[in-house]
């Protein structure tokens, strides 16, 4: 099975309308959300086209292809207007003989690992760095912010499929890729 992953899409109608525009390309099966869909939160500039009444919308139409979890800027009011569970703090995700959990970034993260083993991949946005990397046994990805990208990134998105992680643009250019089977 092939899975879009993405975060940090903060009300975005610009770059959710990149996202789904990439994903009915894509062919994958699946859109995993990692948080922070609808609110730009106090830190962040307002991303382009800020809409989040036009995201909710366009996440709606696809409420029985997302599997999400909540970000730092989601709250229960959020979900009242998404058709989609989104207040869950992680997600188990079992891909092709991988055990994922994906997760926001907020509470865990590669400096505060969740109860995972070692072979175990964690999956996480939150800080808008694009990640693919192995660290004392543990993979750590990151697909990057769709809408706000720090680090001098590109606004980016992740494809898992046979146990290979990409990173891409909205063009379609590979940023980063990983083989999570090695």
């Amino acid at each position: 099975m092939k899975y879009m992953i993405a975060s940090d899409i903060h009300g975005s109608a610009y770059y959710c309308r990149e996202l789904l525009h990439a994903y009915e390309g894509s062919g994958a099966s699946r859109l995993v959300l990692l948080g922070d869909l609808l609110y730009h939160g106090p830190r962040n500039d307002l991303p382009r086209d800020y809409a989040p009444k036009e995201v909710i919308a366009m996440l709606n139409g696809l409420k029985d292809q997302i599997y999400s979890v909540r970000g730092n800027c989601d709250t229960e009011v959020d979900q009242m207007v998404l058709e989609f569970p989104i207040l869950g703090d992680y997600a188990l995700l079992a891909v092709d003989g991988l055990t994922i959990y994906a997760t926001h970034g907020h509470i865990y993260n590669q400096d505060h690992l969740p109860p995972i083993q070692k072979g175990d991949i964690l999956l996480h946005g939150h800080t808008h760095i694009l990640t693919a990397e192995r660290d004392q046994g543990i993979t750590v990805l990151n697909p990057g912010s769709v809408s706000i990208p720090k680090g001098g990134n590109p606004p980016t998105y992740g494809i898992l499929e046979d146990q290979v992680f990409r990173i891409l643009d909205f063009d379609g250019n590979v940023i980063k890729e990983i083989n999570l089977g090695e």
